[in-house]
């Protein structure tokens, strides 16, 4: 199979590139293509996240890749690590997100705000998949208002005691370490490395889900949980460090976004060309060659706006703001793509032989999550206008 580049790159994005690039994404596109596509139907209508991809993506060092090499990472640059994540995603959101959340929310943090001895321990066995982490900073009533939050940390000797509940947590009952984010007694916000082993940790799994299903999602429960203090990493101080942790995991949503555009696209184009109906395939139709030369449109916009992206956060010009535009942009943009490609297929769209629905699904979340498209419309208009229309009177 072709590399992605080599199927949807009107544009000619594909010659910017660098060989080292190319081969990251191709790399993992191999994997995706021989591991990930040909089951993930199976796997994501049991409810079930095919947990030996874990090693398999960390003897790749797909895990954190854009983190330096002295600590086990790839030492990739941001354009290699977003088409890590497209390509990812390409295969399905769910394991995209498992790889997002162990290297932009969970490694990031512990390279950013750790002491030395905490990335010596963590990043290493992270980058390799042997040790798995989570992010718990969503809770039941505080989920786009972060710094609502009602998790507590109170001193207590020589540490911390925990309390809280942490909802739509990715990876939660597979984490060997949880990023808890709570308000100390001052109302600062921290945050923590929280064992899940400790006592008064529990952990729950959500099983309910119709999208995501092949990804685990927990709710975190934290009954007094005592951690010692150097539990705490010291430079998470501030609602800011815990939002500078999503503009890592948004710049790969914006690049996810992208594969499972692209997986949709190739479905619905390949069906048309091959489905008669009315004597001659449905690709030589007005209609269907509209829907068609839409998606392409909007893939090409959104490669452009995450390879632009990707050289800006490599150059150290990215704005947070930024990110957010490319994230509302990408993932509603892929979420259509995903419906239409859907209603292409007719009746074969509604199963799991096909991926389109299987996208269409997962992208409701992904659209919802790391900020919903309103979230992300208030970011960039009080970028652009200067003034913040959050908790505005509508």
């Amino acid at each position: 199979m072709p590399a992605v580049a080599e199927r949807v790159d009107y544009f000619g994005i594909e010659g910017l590139l660098t060989d080292d690039e190319r081969l990251a994404r191709d790399t993992i596109a191999r994997l995706v293509d021989r591991e990930v596509i040909p089951r993930i139907g199976r796997a994501w209508l049991a409810g079930e996240f095919p947990r030996d991809l874990i090693p398999a993506l960390g003897d790749l060092r797909a895990y954190g890749a854009n983190l330096p090499a002295e600590y086990g990472c790839a030492g990739m640059n941001n354009v290699a690590y977003g088409l890590i994540m497209q390509e990812l995603e390409r295969g399905d959101s769910g394991v995209r997100s498992f790889a997002s959340v162990q290297g932009a929310l969970v490694m990031y943090p512990i390279y950013e705000y750790g002491t030395e001895e905490q990335r010596r321990r963590w990043l290493p066995a992270m980058a390799a998949g042997t040790k798995i982490g989570c992010f718990g900073l969503t809770e039941p009533t505080a989920g786009s208002d972060p710094a609502a939050m009602q998790t507590r940390a109170r001193r207590s000797g020589a540490g911390w005691v925990l309390t809280g509940t942490k909802m739509w947590i990715t990876n939660g009952s597979l984490a060997d370490v949880a990023v808890v984010w709570a308000k100390d007694e001052q109302g600062e916000i921290r945050g923590f490395l929280v064992d899940p082993k400790l006592p008064g940790f529990t952990v729950h799994d959500i099983h309910t889900k119709a999208s995501m299903r092949a990804s685990v999602t927990s709710e975190l429960v934290l009954d007094h949980v005592e951690v010692p203090e150097d539990a705490a990493l010291p430079k998470a101080v501030g609602l800011g460090a815990a939002l500078r942790c999503l503009t890592q995991a948004r710049y790969g949503i914006a690049w996810g976004a992208i594969g499972a555009a692209i997986a949709c696209y190739e479905e619905a184009l390949a069906y048309a060309r091959d489905r008669v109906a009315f004597g001659r395939p449905i690709a030589a139709t007005q209609l269907i060659q509209e829907r068609l030369v839409n998606m392409v449109t909007e893939i090409t916009k959104a490669q452009l706006l995450a390879y632009h992206l990707g050289r800006l956060k490599d150059a150290g010009r990215l704005r947070y703001t930024q990110v957010s535009l490319a994230k509302r942009n990408n993932v509603r943009a892929a979420l259509i793509i995903a419906r239409e490609a859907r209603a292409i297929l007719g009746g074969y769209g509604i199963t799991l032989e096909y991926h389109a629905m299987r996208h269409a699904a997962n992208l409701e979340t992904v659209d919802t999550y790391e900020g919903t498209y309103d979230v992300h419309t208030l970011i960039v208009g009080r970028d652009i206008t200067g003034f913040d229309a959050f908790g505005a009177a509508t």
